[in-house]
């Protein structure tokens, strides 16, 4: 009997198991590639045989397993605690530190963490009626989305456009008598560089706020970073007056996603972080996290990655991208009319172009085309336009072969020319609102740029990356939100 279900994912009747697997292997095939070292974001690569089977063998043994009640399931509690005594130990807390009370929890990504680390500083201060946050404009975008989300507001700090940190008496101008969080990041995803966290912190302290380090990006790789030689600055516990800390599992722990760990420095600065409910005839509710219900499988799969590297593999792993890192950085310094945006000192390179034939966004397109996918990053103020790569232990084996992709993108992004758009594209760019869009225009707009509804995201991107890049932020979020949106449709 053929499938009246049409292309969608119940059909009329079920399907052979190695049938459903194909069919994911074939839409897998559309997909960037997750291992390689080719792709510089969005995935960690340590390069390791053998533990992606590892940590699937462990994701399936507890993926029934229900994070909603500890008491049912005691071995996913003893895992997550396990989880969270790991990074506490990593960064700077537990016994015999200055934070000997750190506790925290598993989330399930960066965003889950920072959503909390508001959430538990806005409800630590009931008393106000419009609390506030303070963060670097190169703050993770997560912290706009917990403001936008708990109704917080968001004082925005500029970064400097040479050393991309901000300044440390600027945060102190920023914190007002509302402020409940002062934010720092260790690194910045952007750029790849640790704001000055112990200054930052201490204008915190003294205002008696409580001071986020988000370290989601980089908090599993610096401390390595830090024992192979690497002049890290202080960013943890460590830091008086640093009361949580953020950091991904799934980053350059090379957990599979999504795991993430928030730590307070004790219990108090925790207690509003969960949230309880027992008003109604059902089970009392109480959860640390925003879920309810968690699968047990992210945990058990971070659990055995942490258990099978060990120390000695994650110095290893740090060691090889601390190598990739500097042979990209000595690839980029070697091409003409490239530059650093800043000298890498964690795992990001980031770089721009002052010359005014060579458009970056033509560049990414010409690098994809050669298998190297990168992450272009829009105009921010005084910051250009920039390149960003992420760098995992598993770039390590192919740097040699990046620079002379890079030389021969180079060429063809010259050749090709920067793009151009027409005059009146530019103009609608730069004077439409976002509340002027309607779906006509929006679809009419995408269609133009090759992102049609029934066509998916085009193989090059240069072209919508210039105009994303000529619009205000604000429009330039209400494009996205509504080119997404047409490709989020349901398949009937």
């Amino acid at each position: 009997m053929t499938d009246t279900a049409g292309a969608g994912a119940l059909p009329a009747q079920g399907m052979p198991a190695a049938d459903v697997l194909g069919e994911i292997r074939a839409l897998r095939d559309a997909d960037r590639p997750t291992h390689g070292g080719r792709l510089f974001a969005y995935v960690y690569d340590p390069g390791v045989a053998g533990l992606d089977e590892l940590a699937q063998a462990a994701y399936a043994q507890s993926a029934h397993v229900n994070g909603l009640d500890p008491t049912a399931f005691p071995s996913l509690l003893a895992m997550e605690n396990a989880l969270v005594g790991a990074a506490a130990r990593l960064l700077g807390g537990g016994p015999g530190t200055g934070a000997p009370d750190v506790v925290g929890s598993v989330t399930s990504g960066g965003t889950e963490s920072l959503l909390l680390a508001v959430k538990a500083a806005r409800d630590a201060r009931p008393d106000l009626t419009e609390p506030r946050i303070v963060a670097p404009a190169s703050a993770h975008a997560a912290f706009a989305k917990a403001a936008h989300y708990l109704r917080v507001a968001l004082d925005t700090v500029p970064v400097d456009p040479v050393t991309l940190r901000p300044d440390v008496a600027a945060v102190a101008a920023a914190i007002r008598p509302e402020t409940v969080l002062v934010v720092a990041s260790a690194p910045s995803y952007a750029h790849g560089v640790v704001d000055p966290v112990t200054e930052i912190a201490a204008v915190a302290q003294a205002a008696g706020v409580r001071c986020h380090v988000d370290a989601c990006f980089g908090g599993w790789a610096l401390p390595w970073l830090r024992r192979l030689g690497a002049p890290v600055p202080p960013f943890d516990f460590a830091v008086p007056g640093v009361t949580s800390v953020s950091v991904d599992l799934h980053k350059y722990a090379y957990a599979p996603k999504g795991v993430s760990v928030l730590l307070h420095r004790d219990p108090a600065l925790r207690a509003p972080q969960f949230f309880a409910y027992a008003d109604w005839p059902g089970y009392t509710m109480v959860n640390p996290v925003i879920a309810s219900t968690r699968s047990g499988g992210p945990i058990a799969a971070a659990y055995a990655t942490l258990r099978h590297l060990g120390e000695d593999g994650y110095l290893r792993l740090a060691a090889a991208t601390r190598d990739a890192v500097a042979g990209l950085a000595d690839a980029i310094r070697a091409t003409d009319g490239l530059r650093l945006m800043a000298e890498p000192e964690t795992t990001v390179v980031c770089f721009t172009s002052d010359d005014p034939g060579l458009d970056l966004f033509v560049l990414v397109d010409e690098l994809t085309a050669r298998g190297w996918h990168t992450q272009p990053q829009l105009t921010y103020a005084d910051l250009p336009a920039s390149v960003h790569l992420t760098v995992t232990a598993a770039v390590a084996p192919r740097v040699a072969e990046f620079g002379p992709a890079l030389a021969e993108a180079v060429a063809a992004a010259r050749a090709a020319g920067p793009v151009v758009l027409p005059p009146e594209l530019l103009a609608l760019a730069g004077s439409l609102t976002p509340e002027a869009l309607t779906p006509d225009l929006v679809a009419g707009l995408a269609g133009g740029l090759g992102l049609a509804a029934d066509a998916g995201a085009p193989e090059r991107m240069a072209v919508v990356n210039t105009l994303l890049d000529a619009a205000p932020a604000r429009l330039r979020e209400r494009l996205l939100a509504e080119f997404v949106g047409l490709l989020q449709r349901p398949a009937w």
